[in-house]
């Protein structure tokens, strides 16, 4: 399964609305109509309903079918274990990094968040129907400043070391080249989140290039 699934269609994200998202967190393992009603306190025939909403826009799918008596039954998965929308979803009224360029505001790190589920869910999308992998890379980590005043020299100091890194490696002429994005954000964690830095790191040394990136795949 991919994880997560980019929902482009506009149709499929308004189908989306709290049950059906539910059905669809139920769904992670394979499971009955029947099976999903008691747990989510519904008859058989709305939750056969809903389902049939969310198969339509290929969020479901058939995992398997057992007899039971005179009756088929299906069990059906979700197809993915997450879903994300897409700003693509939203046609003009999406998020667009090019609208705001004010790099100290929530709208523009928004925008360029946007941005990154948009285009790399549509490549990870197709790569996964090529059975290729998408050359990309992420860092996640979580930092605690003891003022302001460290918070700003260092967010000074990420953009000189990313600018000088850029200026190192980018070649305008590379007959071979491809243009990769870099994002880097600094945001506070929210309240209701916990903090502290993230235990699923990242090896920074694995970054081999194992995709045959297309020019239609390239931002």
């Amino acid at each position: 399964m991919i994880t997560p699934r980019t929902i482009t269609d506009p149709a499929a994200a308004t189908a989306l609305d709290p049950l059906r998202a539910r059905l669809l967190a139920e769904l992670r393992s394979p499971a009955s109509a029947a099976a999903l009603a008691g747990r989510v306190g519904l008859s058989r025939q709305k939750v056969n309903y809903h389902l049939r909403q969310l198969e339509d826009h290929g969020l479901v799918s058939t995992a398997s079918t057992r007899r039971w008596g005179g009756i088929t039954e299906r069990l059906l998965v979700a197809t993915a274990a997450g879903y994300v929308i897409s700003p693509a979803a939203l046609g003009a009224a999406g998020s667009d990094p090019a609208r705001t360029r004010d790099r100290l505001s929530a709208a523009y790190l928004i925008s360029l968040a946007a941005r990154v589920v948009r285009e790399v869910g549509a490549m990870a999308a197709h790569a996964v129907e090529r059975d290729v992998r998408l050359p990309v890379f992420a860092l996640d980590t979580a930092i605690r400043f003891r003022s302001p005043a460290d918070r700003a020299a260092f967010a000074a100091e990420l953009a000189q070391t990313v600018t000088q890194l850029a200026l190192r490696y980018h070649d305008e002429q590379a007959p071979d080249g491809r243009w990769q994005r870099v994002l880097v954000g600094v945001h506070p964690v929210p309240a209701d989140v916990p903090a502290g830095v993230p235990t699923d790191t990242i090896d920074a040394t694995d970054t081999t290039d194992t995709t045959d990136t297309t020019d239609e795949e390239r931002p």
